[in-house]
C-alpha cells in the first residue's frame, strides 16, 4: 500500500524480495502523485501495481486488494515498513500451526530497534493502543498476515474508515464470528511510524476519534456505543464552558462536531453492518 511514498518504497520492495517464502506482490497505489507507482513498476521485483483513481487512504486500499486477492492468506504492509528475511515464513508457520487462528500481528520495531507494536489492546471504553509485550486483542495493520476467506466473511476492510481503527475493527469482526488473533514476536518489521499520516494532526486525531465511535457501532455491545457516543457529546458540549480544556486538536469543537456529523451520516451504514447480528456472540467489551 503507497501515497506518496516515493521515499521509502523501494527500501518496503527491497526487503520483500528478500522473502524466505514465494509469494506474491502486489502494490496498491492511492493515486499517488510523487511517481511512487512508477518506482514501483520498475522495481526488480517486478510487483504488481493496482493504481487507484482516487486515494481511499489504508482502510481503502486494503479492501480494493482483498477483491483481487486469490490466495489463502492475505498480507497487510506500510510502504515505511521493512520485514526482515524471515517475516513472511515465522506468520505463515503460526497461522499454519493453529487453525483457530485467522491473524497473526508482527512485531514492529522503530528505527533504533525498540518495541513499536506486538498488536492492539482494547480498552473498556473502545479504544485501541499499540502494545509491546503481552496478550493482545487485534493485529497491527502496519505489518499483519489474514486469512483471505475469513476476512472476506466478515465483510472485509472497513473501506470507509479512510484510515486508522480498520485493524482493531476487523479484528474484532473476525474474533466475534469465533477466529483468534495471534502475536508472532519472531516475526519482525522495522517501522517508520507515521510516515504519511503526520500522527498529532487534526487529520490523525478526527480519523481517530471518528472511526473509534463507528467502530463500536459495529462491533460493541448497544449499550457500550451508546455510552460512548453520548460521553463524546457532553465532552463536546461542555467544552465552551471549560477553562482547563486540554490544547489537543482532538478537543477542539470543530473537529469534534465534524466527527458526530460524520458518525451521524454513516450511521445507517454502520447498523447495517454490524458484526454479529445473527451471531448472538458477546462482545469481549
Amino acid at each position: 500500500m503507497t501515497w506518496r511514498g516515493r521515499e521509502h518504497i523501494e527500501a518496503c520492495l527491497d526487503a520483500l524480495a528478500k522473502q524466505q517464502r514465494p509469494h506474491r506482490i502486489l502494490v496498491v497505489d492511492n493515486a499517488s502523485d510523487d511517481g511512487s507507482g512508477a518506482l514501483a513498476r520498475a522495481h526488480p521485483s517486478r510487483p504488481e501495481v493496482l493504481r487507484l483513481p482516487v486515494n481511499t487512504g489504508y482502510a481503502g486500499g486494503i479492501q480494493a486488494a482483498l477483491e483481487v486477492c486469490t490466495t489463502p492468506f492475505m498480507a497487510w504492509l506500510n510502504d515505511d515498513a521493512m520485514p526482515e528475511p524471515g517475516w513472511l515464513a515465522a506468520m505463515e508457520d503460526a497461522l499454519d500451526a493453529d487453525p483457530k487462528a485467522a491473524a497473526a500481528s508482527a512485531k514492529l520495531l522503530t528505527l533504533d530497534g525498540e518495541t513499536q507494536s506486538v498488536g492492539v489492546g482494547l480498552t473498556r471504553d473502545g479504544h485501541g493502543v499499540d502494545l509491546v509485550e503481552g496478550k493482545i486483542f487485534g493485529f497491527c495493520g502496519g505489518a499483519a498476515l489474514v486469512r483471505t476467506e475469513p476476512l472476506k466473511a466478515v465483510g472485509g476492510v472497513p473501506a470507509d474508515f479512510f484510515c486508522y481503527y480498520e485493524d482493531t475493527d476487523t479484528s474484532w469482526r473476525l474474533r466475534l464470528a469465533g477466529w483468534t488473533v495471534l502475536s508472532v514476536p519472531d516475526a519482525h518489521v522495522v517501522h517508520v511510524h507515521g510516515a504519511t499520516t503526520n500522527p498529532g494532526s487534526v487529520n490523525f486525531h478526527h480519523w481517530n476519534e471518528r472511526n473509534r465511535l463507528l467502530m463500536l457501532i459495529r462491533c460493541a455491545p448497544w449499550w457500550v456505543a451508546a455510552r460512548e457516543i453520548a460521553r463524546f457529546a457532553l465532552i463536546t458540549a461542555l467544552l465552551p464552558v471549560k477553562r482547563d480544556a486540554p490544547d489537543a486538536a482532538n478537543f477542539k469543537i470543530d473537529l469534534r462536531v465534524r466527527v458526530l456529523g460524520e458518525v451521524v451520516a454513516r450511521l445507517p451504514w454502520a447498523i447495517a453492518s454490524r458484526a454479529g447480528r445473527r451471531s448472538g456472540r458477546r462482545s469481549p467489551i
